[in-house]
């Protein structure tokens, strides 16, 4: 069961503005990696469901997460069936990502008042998501999309939420442009966890940059 319900879950969203999305077959470096996070200020953190067994790997960071990061929020991304969200739903996530929106797995989340983020990629796919109950809507891939895509839909659908994902750049410049066009959040990927940090356990670094990057938000914000 999540730890958080959909409304403590979506204000740490939209507090932070940023949430890590990160993958790794070793349960040890999730561990790390997502406490790294946290130790940063980050408490919203999605975890994605790309190799095999994820879900086992996923299990144990939320587990650890309860006793080190009691206010994490952990969800899981790459979900693309409704099955899937049902599993990692029964172990703990908090919220569930996709690359697309499928309906099958907004009732599933509905159900249980988990907050369902699909991928949508046209002003079409985010009124469909809103339709089915998706308060949070992912812009994928936002390097391809671009912070215009963003203001040209809030314009006529201001109530929209959006988190962008894809592309997005631990930069004062390119967070003023997503923020500014409108963004309620933005994910984060590679661009917070290099390869090579990863390789050398470089934690340090990446709760320095967690720290810099939503410092970067919050002044982006306040303008």
């Amino acid at each position: 069961m999540a730890r958080f319900d959909k409304l403590t879950t979506l204000n740490k969203i939209q507090t932070t503005g940023v949430v890590p999305v990160f993958y790794n077959s070793n349960a040890e470096v999730a561990k790390q990696v997502m406490k790294a996070c946290y130790e940063g200020g980050v408490r919203a953190f999605e975890f994605t469901n790309r190799g095999d067994f994820a879900h086992e790997v996923f299990a144990e960071v939320v587990k650890f997460a309860a006793q080190e990061c009691p206010e994490m929020a952990i969800g899981v991304g790459s979900v693309v069936d409704a099955p899937t969200a049902a599993l990692y739903i029964q172990m703990g996530a908090c919220f569930v990502v996709g690359p697309l929106f499928n309906a099958e797995v907004a009732k599933v989340c509905n159900r249980r008042l988990i907050p369902y983020t699909p991928g949508c990629g046209t002003i079409n796919e985010v009124g469909s998501a809103q339709e089915a109950g998706c308060d949070l809507c992912k812009v994928f891939p936002g390097d391809v999309l671009g912070p215009k895509f963003v203001k040209g839909l809030m314009a006529p659908m201001p109530w929209s939420k959006i988190m962008v994902t894809g592309g997005v750049e631990p930069t004062e410049e390119n967070l003023s442009a997503w923020f500014k066009a409108g963004a309620f959040a933005v994910g984060m990927g590679s661009n917070l966890f290099p390869a090579e940090r990863i390789a050398s356990g470089d934690w340090d670094y990446m709760t320095t940059m967690c720290r810099k990057v939503l410092d970067c938000v919050v002044n982006v914000k306040n303008r």
